[in-house]
């Protein structure tokens, strides 16, 4: 891990061998307008100083081409340089990370399900020269390759990855681009997978069976309710059945219960031994 990032590293950091020491290249005629310019410039100072010096900010870079090749040195930045106005002209490179989004993708997953699925993504130039030496557009190369990307990602995964892995298909997705747009000058610095959208078919049929088996799970906590208060029940009515005396304070405190909750007739009923114990007082 740690050579690859030396190597990245070192990749940043050069020009390419095609374009390094292209001032030995320029040949005597390019010699001889780059004198011709440079005079020219002696002999219109300091009127030519406001076409000679330019200023970069903190943030850009300036690839400076003389004669149609990348001059010695690479970017240049920031702050002041010169160019002579004839035959030097430059491009500027803005290093700051460009966010842009993914367009929606409608992907076929690797379980032949349908779906949209959207992203961001967050680079940067890492190397002027090669951003634009390498490629005619760094940009839209790669808003084009994270598109490729994300459907070459997904199409490998089931709905259910999808939905519960982003952040190890963004991190997949993250090191694929890194490593293609390696020899651009970009470093790609984080994808995140901004939206899962299902077919209507498909979200009514998931949220039938979430249903179902909610309903499942809920008969079987009202079975085992039930099981677990008869079982109560059983254990009260035999604590009952060893005091009579127990059963007539059940009937008081159900009695005070009735009456707290609701002020209504009450019919109260008497048990049988104790009628027949007042009938035969009365005999």
């Amino acid at each position: 891990m740690a050579d690859k990032q030396g190597a990245r590293a070192d990749r940043s950091r050069r020009v390419p061998d095609t374009f390094s020491e292209t001032d030995h290249g320029l040949g005597v005629c390019g010699w001889l307008l780059v004198i011709f310019s440079f005079f020219f410039v002696l002999i219109t100072f300091p009127i030519s100083i406001w076409l000679c010096i330019k200023i970069i900010k903190e943030y850009e870079r300036a690839i400076i081409f003389r004669l149609g090749r990348i001059g010695k040195g690479g970017a240049k930045g920031p702050g002041l340089f010169f160019i002579l106005p004839c035959t030097d002209s430059f491009i500027k490179v803005d290093m700051r990370t460009i966010s842009f989004d993914i367009p929606p993708q409608e992907i076929l997953t690797k379980d032949s399900v349908t779906v949209n699925v959207d992203g961001v993504v967050y680079y940067k130039v890492q190397n002027a020269t090669l951003a634009v030496a390498n490629i005619t557009n760094a940009d839209s190369a790669t808003r084009l390759l994270a598109q490729t990307t994300l459907r070459n990602v997904l199409g490998t995964k089931n709905l259910s990855q999808i939905l519960s892995d982003r952040e190890e298909i963004a991190h997949s997705m993250q090191v694929t681009l890194d490593e293609a747009t390696d020899e651009w000058g970009i470093k790609v610095e984080r994808v995140e997978i901004k939206d899962v959208k299902l077919p209507v078919q498909l979200q009514r049929a998931m949220a039938a069976e979430a249903e179902a088996a909610r309903e499942a799970r809920a008969k079987v906590i009202a079975a085992e309710g039930e099981m677990n208060a008869s079982r109560a029940l059983k254990e009260a009515s035999i604590v009952i059945s060893e005091s009579p005396a127990a059963l007539q304070l059940r009937y008081l405190q159900t009695l005070t219960t009735i009456a707290a909750e609701k002020n209504s007739t009450i019919v109260f009923p008497l048990p049988i031994d104790m009628l027949q114990g007042i009938m035969g007082a009365k005999r």
